[in-house]
């Protein structure tokens, strides 16, 4: 087994009124609050939104502790600043529109992509792993595109939304499709045709610059990392790291069959995009599609399988019984999707909704 690689976290939240729960234009403020209790958050594209990054860490549990620690500090600025802090993946009620951030990126960004920047509001989770270089990140970039789908499904936090049950678990999935450069890459036999790629987007002006490269895995433009970026942000720090900790497995198993020379499994599109719908409909509840059998089976049995073929990995990183753990919790009590879901069921009123996400937002164990 490969040498364990380090990781981090970036975590995307939202900011809404304590009272009625739209989104507020608070990211400066909360910044500046948060920046006064060292803790540097990063604004996003839209106003209501902040990200938070933990430093580069070696196992799981220090990454809990500094996850932990990042949402309750962000937690706390939000307050001062008149906000409460949120980890959905959409805003269970918004306006009609976000605020653009004003930074002159942001607001080229709002210019050129109107209403699919407009009506964004969408909170991710991104993991980096260490990789030896950027090669190495696209052959484990091909060899993860199976799992993507699994793994948003795992992390599926979106289903309230404009007030009313969307029928999806994960809707960010399905407005986050609507970006040029979103969604699984396409497989490349190497960094140089990847470059080739991102490029002709630039070029052809899909894109701005190599920043709005939203493929769900990719190398890093400033890290030598891969980075996954298939999440809804996770309601728990627990879920966060389960998701962190399976993200690192299936890197270093696909770093290990590259240098085995296993076989690719072949994708065709059509089942990767089933496979994604599934996903982003039932979330852990339900069916998804086996990619190696094209059939459907429970996402309970598709993770199991998933442990097992990571096992090595996990067991490598100290991590196997976390992940089984986690994966049971998940299995038995359901994820952020399940909890919005039976929040909503109570009495149909978003006030639970936000009330148990806020509760999930700073849960500890």
């Amino acid at each position: 087994m490969t040498d364990i690689p380090t990781l981090g976290v970036e975590e995307e939240f939202l900011l809404v009124h304590p009272g009625s729960g739209a989104p507020v234009a608070l990211n400066r403020e909360v910044a500046a609050r948060a920046a006064d209790m060292d803790v540097e958050l990063q604004l996003e594209l839209t106003s209501c939104q902040v990200e938070t990054a933990t430093a580069v860490v070696d196992d799981t549990a220090h990454l809990r502790e500094q996850l932990l620690h990042l949402r309750r500090t962000a937690s706390a600025a939000a307050e001062h600043a008149g906000a409460r802090l949120l980890a959905v993946g959409l805003p269970p009620t918004l306006p009609h529109e976000f605020p653009v951030t004003d930074t002159p990126r942001y607001r080229d960004i709002g210019e050129r992509y109107g209403m699919i920047a407009h009506e964004q509001g969408i909170c991710g989770c991104h993991v980096h792993v260490a990789v030896p270089d950027r090669d190495a990140a696209i052959a484990v970039s091909n060899r993860l595109r199976p799992w993507l789908p699994l793994l948003l499904a795992l992390t599926a936090n979106s289903a309230i939304y404009r007030n009313a049950d969307t029928g999806h678990a994960s809707w960010r999935s399905v407005l986050w499709a609507r970006w040029p450069s979103a969604g699984p890459p396409p497989h490349f036999d190497s960094a140089d045709e990847y470059d080739a790629a991102v490029q002709m987007l630039s070029h052809t002006g899909v894109i701005r610059d190599d920043g709005m490269v939203y493929w769900d895995v990719r190398p890093s433009a400033n890290f030598p990392t891969v980075e996954v970026r298939v999440a809804d942000v996770p309601a728990t720090v627990d879920e966060t790291v389960l998701f962190a900790a399976l993200v690192r497995g299936c890197a270093m198993t696909a770093l290990e069959d590259e240098r085995h020379g296993d076989p690719v499994l072949p994708l065709a599109p059509y089942a990767l995009k089933a496979a994604y719908w599934k996903a982003a409909r039932n979330g852990v509840d339900g069916d998804g599609v086996d990619l190696e059998n094209h059939v459907p089976a429970p996402v309970s049995d598709l993770l199991g399988y998933l442990t097992e073929r990571t096992r090595p990995a996990l067991e490598a990183a100290g991590d196997h019984e976390l992940v089984t753990a986690g994966l049971a919790r998940v299995t038995d009590l359901g994820n952020g999707a399940t909890r919005q879901r039976r929040a909503w069921r109570r009495n149909h009123d978003v006030d639970d909704v936000l009330a148990e996400a806020a509760a999930a937002t700073l849960e500890d164990g």
